[in-house]
């Protein structure tokens, strides 16, 4: 079981990262609006796919109004975000700031969850917090708008992922994909009017693409966290600065800097080293995020 949970988890990440660059490469001719509204409207199909195979007792209505409108707009801000800032760095630089997310949950889990961050923790996400700081090289490199993109996604992703903690208990999961969904879909639809250019078959194409591999990725997650415990499968995600060094490379000519190399390296050990102190706890452990740049996470 264990090994069908690695490879699951590897695939997922492997196919976010093949969607993340499909971004990067629409990115440079359409607007992040443009990009969000035919993602989300070739996603729902999917979704009511999921919708209709829910067996979940229950209705459409969420059991906590106000929390779910806080995640949804906290989510569509943070896909706008996410997409924007793979358009405008390199996708290891974003990959590396977004890898912040679990350790901002840990912070979030005291006011929110009424958690306790203890010595460990809290040095766990000083050492992230470095980490950020050499990837971003503040004073010796230009800092970008997509840069502070990134880390208002990890921010954003991490409060979206503790209401989820918070309340995901008391509502259908289906729902939690649904209502973001819904909401991307009204807002970007009404700037679309005023960003759209016309797309080839062979761009619309790549859009569709772009949701059905998002819609696989997400499959296989739940199936690797269904056949591996969190602290085997979790880690998994950082394989994504992997992929991002070959696809930046190879595609967009991005050359990954040893700043970014050893930034990315400094957030991954305090991420894993605070995942390993939450499962020796056997307290509910923050994973590293389940794509933060999820349109219906």
């Amino acid at each position: 079981m264990g090994i069908r949970a690695i490879v699951s988890a590897l695939l997922t990440w492997a196919i976010y990262a093949g969607h993340d660059a499909i971004v990067k490469y629409l990115g440079a001719s359409f607007s992040t609006y443009q990009l969000i509204f035919f993602t989300t409207l070739f996603s729902f199909p999917l979704v009511l796919f999921l919708l209709l195979r829910d067996g979940t007792p229950g209705t459409l209505r969420p059991v906590h109004l106000k929390w779910n409108l806080a995640r949804m707009l906290s989510m569509v801000a943070a896909t706008a975000l996410a997409f924007y800032a793979f358009t405008t760095i390199p996708l290891a630089q974003a990959y590396s700031l977004l890898f912040m997310t679990p350790l901002i949950v840990t912070l979030l889990s005291v006011p929110m969850l009424g958690e306790r961050v203890g010595l460990h923790r809290g040095i766990a996400v000083v050492i992230g917090l470095v980490g950020v700081v050499i990837v971003l090289q503040p004073g010796a490199a230009p800092l970008q708008l997509g840069h502070l993109a990134a880390l208002a996604v990890a921010f954003l992703g991490a409060f979206s992922m503790t209401i989820v903690r918070k309340i995901g208990k008391d509502e259908r999961p289906i729902l939690l994909m649904l209502y973001p969904l819904l909401a991307n879909f009204v807002i970007m639809g009404a700037i679309m009017p005023f960003v759209y250019l016309p797309m080839s078959p062979f761009e619309m194409g790549l859009m569709a693409l772009m949701a059905f591999m998002f819609f696989v990725g997400g499959l296989l997650l739940i199936d690797a966290y269904r056949f591996g415990e969190a602290a085997l499968v979790a880690p998994m995600q950082y394989t994504q600065i992997v992929w991002a060094s070959i696809i930046g490379y190879v595609i967009f000519g991005d050359i990954l800097s040893i700043w970014t190399v050893l930034g990315a390296s400094v957030i991954i050990a305090s991420g894993v080293y605070s995942l390993i102190r939450e499962t020796m706890k056997k307290a509910p452990t923050p994973t590293p995020a389940v794509k933060s740049v999820d349109l219906a996470a």
